[in-house]
């Protein structure tokens, strides 16, 4: 499966992986949906997620957008072996938006934290701070 350039998949840890540059939108958080989407069906095993949002520049999403996606997601993901989704952020709107994901999600299999801290990111999806990094 060939994947977007902002977006990653290491198979041998496992942990999809999604770095945003630019503008974030929801052309971008579709076109991600659809590829984690894809991957899910294909993939046996269950997979973590991390998202380093440091690269996006401006970020043009809604209240109501999110409250979409975070619904579509726990609802696609109902009944499937619990995972965690990390995302590192530093801009203020995008940590909003994921504390409102984080409640939509609550409950579900999908574990969903915020991080303003690499480290601390690596530490709680249980790898080493080298696997989040860009090269």
């Amino acid at each position: 499966m060939k994947l977007p350039p902002d977006v990653e998949f290491h198979e041998d840890i496992p942990l999809f992986v999604h770095r945003p540059h630019g503008m974030l939108n929801e052309a971008v958080v579709n076109r991600v949906i659809s590829v984690l989407g894809d991957l899910e069906a294909k993939q046996k095993e269950p997979f973590d997620r991390f998202a380093d949002t440091l690269g996006a520049d401006a970020v043009d999403l809604n209240f109501r957008y999110i409250l979409h996606v975070s619904l579509y997601r726990r609802l696609t993901y109902m009944g499937r072996p619990p995972i965690k989704s990390a995302m590192l952020a530093t801009d203020s709107t995008i940590i909003h938006y994921g504390k409102l994901h984080r409640l939509m999600t609550q409950g579900s299999p999908i574990h969903f934290r915020l991080f303003q801290d690499r480290q601390e990111a690596a530490k709680w999806l249980n790898l080493p701070i080298e696997r989040l990094i860009n090269k």
